[in-house]
């Protein structure tokens, strides 16, 4: 687990934790994934936790209550998350990133990608029993966005009238996906991304090849581009590339094959950010996610209409909606990818 929080999100440290008093008894993280919000949820939850916080309100790292949460077993926290996420790697405040790996294949295809109702439900009894030593309750659930409608109605029920001295820290990467009823009766935290600058420092501290072209193809989130280059998927992006730079001997059938085991809503994104940047080289001669790819798209500028290519990038919306539910991998690739080529040369390969 990381030593301190990112030193972007020291301000909204301080504002969130100088009195310690919330506004009610749930928070709400949001902002884009790979930001460092989980990490700073689990932070937050361990200074509250604690029984010697430093003067900045931090955890001290000393007592029994951290070690305690270090070792995942202290009992005034309870943390909900899909099996899918918890199955992967453990605790790790990189876990925001941890659907750009690929894993176990199969475990992550019998692991739930969803927070059920059953996981709701088992928070009844620690939330109405009394806590260790009457201190706070605290309970994370990640990514919120991931419960499905019975397990948000669930929770909903517990925020509307939970007891004293329990708080509830929901972190998302989706606002608009958690249920409106839920985002009303939390206090809204818009959590903060880091500047170009800041995180291309970031990522050479920790010594990322390209840190530039790593941060654009991740979507300029530095914990995303870190995993971006340190991850499971880079040989499987590099294949994507290969054949989605050269449209006219791109083999959906075998890239599918090749990617089927990568996460669905990473490739979708990959194709996402590859039309955004034909669009905007088409409409405005720049690019702002596949950086080293430049001559490339330059090349293809000419040879694709410019309508078709944006109602293609529309459908690819509804594919990254569909890419977290349970379907064939590889016929859902095979289908999109054919698709882009139909859009590239006009007729279906």
């Amino acid at each position: 687990m990381m030593s301190d929080i990112y030193s972007w999100q020291q301000g909204i440290w301080q504002k969130l934790t100088q009195n310690r008093q919330f506004r009610g008894h749930a928070l709400l993280l949001k902002g884009k994934k790979g930001i460092g919000k989980y990490g700073f949820a689990r932070h937050l939850a361990k200074s509250l936790l604690c029984t010697a916080p430093t003067a900045e309100q931090k955890a001290c790292g000393e007592c029994s209550s951290c070690g305690w949460f270090e070792q995942h077993g202290h009992p005034n926290f309870y943390q909900v998350m899909p099996e899918a996420l918890a199955v992967h790697s453990g605790e790790s405040s990189e876990k925001e990133e941890s659907d750009e790996k690929s894993g176990s294949a199969t475990t992550k295809k019998s692991a739930s990608q969803q927070i059920s109702i059953e996981q709701i439900r088992k928070l009844t009894d620690f939330v109405y029993m009394t806590g260790h030593q009457d201190g706070y309750k605290i309970i994370l659930i990640y990514p919120a966005e991931t419960m499905n409608r019975a397990a948000a109605n669930a929770l909903l029920k517990k925020l509307e009238e939970p007891p004293a001295n329990v708080l509830f820290i929901l972190v998302t990467h989706q606002t608009q996906h958690v249920l409106p009823t839920i985002r009303s009766r939390c206090q809204q935290i818009a959590m903060p991304v880091p500047d170009i600058e800041t995180s291309i420092a970031w990522l050479k501290q920790h010594a990322i090849n390209d840190p530039q072209a790593c941060l654009a193809a991740a979507g300029f989130s530095p914990l995303s581009a870190q995993q971006f280059d340190q991850g499971e998927n880079v040989a499987q992006y590099q294949q994507f590339i290969q054949h989605i730079a050269d449209s006219k001997r791109l083999d959906a059938l075998s890239l599918a094959e090749a990617l089927q085991q990568t996460a669905l809503s990473v490739v979708v994104s990959w194709l996402q950010k590859w039309c955004y940047d034909l669009i905007s080289y088409r409409t405005t001669g720049k690019i702002r996610y596949y950086l080293n790819q430049l001559a490339t798209i330059q090349a293809l500028s000419g040879q694709f209409d410019l309508l078709e290519c944006i109602t293609f990038a529309r459908t690819l919306n509804t594919k990254q909606r569909l890419s977290h539910h349970p379907l064939n991998p590889r016929l859902f690739l095979e289908e999109m990818f054919i698709d882009y080529a139909t859009m590239m040369h006009g007729s279906r390969q």
